[in-house]
């Protein structure tokens, strides 16, 4: 069964009477929507039914089993790939990438572990209300890739990636011009100013609601372009690792990534390079300073 590629809303299908749905596309609705529940609920075994006996997870709702799941991927996910890069970089290659001068102090990191942990039952409420959202109908969200094709689906995850690099960018930005923002939200995070006070482990070391403000554009996404719920599922969790990354000041000059070199400076100047993946959008908005443009000035 299949939808119009454009893949609108189901309020939008369905909630104007003067539509008059016909029963092909009440069924194929139906039929989606079936397969959303279906693809969470498997996850939610996957991850719950390994982990937790039956009894603590199955009568749980839905929405709670899906928020629970979040969790507890979060928490593995962040520990995990935090402590194996700390490990690498400043235990089996120390000094290789970081100088030994700017390696952070194991109580740093375990601050950065504390804060992250108190934010990370918050943060797991943002993909379980969005992926509520998708199993309500209420997004553009496709559940299989051969409902458009590979081609419709290459062009939708790049689309959704530029509308979320351009929400990241400008929420983050405004989180430092709006002095409340600033204030009660993002100075948490920015305590982690010096290259020896960073690590992968402040990736997520947030007050709450800024790391969620900062993830809602990928929420955001799902209202204006078809998306596919897996990927947009998998790209929510890569967050873990691409914020660890770019706060392990290593540069890995790879233009156009917005990489670690390119954050460090974020968080010694404050009023530079606020974007995520990539430079563009600091670029285009004035805000890009490059790194090697301040090792040249170093060196004169």
């Amino acid at each position: 069964m299949h939808l119009p590629l454009t893949f609108p809303p189901t309020f939008l299908l369905l909630g104007r009477r003067r539509n008059h749905p016909s029963p092909a596309t009440m069924a194929a609705v139906d039929h989606r929507l079936h397969l959303f529940i279906e693809e969470t609920s498997f996850y939610n075994r996957i991850v719950l039914g390994s982990l937790l006996p039956a009894e603590l997870w199955v009568p749980l709702p839905h929405f709670l089993q899906t928020w629970l799941r979040n969790y507890i991927g979060g928490v593995f996910l962040y520990l995990i790939s935090g402590s194996m890069w700390c490990l690498y970089i400043y235990y089996l290659k120390r000094g290789r990438y970081v100088p030994k001068d700017c390696i952070p102090s194991r109580r740093a990191m375990m601050l950065q572990i504390g804060v992250a942990m108190k934010a990370m039952p918050w943060y797991s409420l943002l993909p379980a209300f969005s992926e509520y959202m998708i199993e309500k109908g209420w997004t553009r969200c496709f559940p299989l890739i051969q409902d458009v094709g590979v081609t419709a689906y290459l062009g939708y995850t790049l689309i959704y990636l530029v509308i979320v690099e351009f929400g990241i960018y400008w929420m983050h930005r405004e989180l430092h011009d709006i002095k409340p923002l600033y204030k009660y939200l993002h100075a948490t995070h920015h305590v982690y100013n010096k290259q020896n006070t960073l690590s992968p482990f402040a990736g997520l070391a947030f007050h709450p609601l800024d790391g969620i403000l900062q993830a809602v554009p990928h929420v955001v996404a799902l209202f204006l372009v078809p998306a596919h719920l897996t990927t947009h599922i998998a790209l929510l969790f890569m967050e873990a690792i691409w914020t660890a990354n770019i706060h392990d000041c290593i540069d890995g000059k790879l233009w156009p990534v917005m990489g670690a070199a390119y954050h460090t400076i974020h968080h010694t100047t404050y009023r530079h390079n606020y974007g995520h993946y990539t430079v563009w959008m600091d670029w285009m908005f004035g805000t890009l300073r490059d790194p090697s443009e301040d090792e040249a000035k170093k060196a004169t």
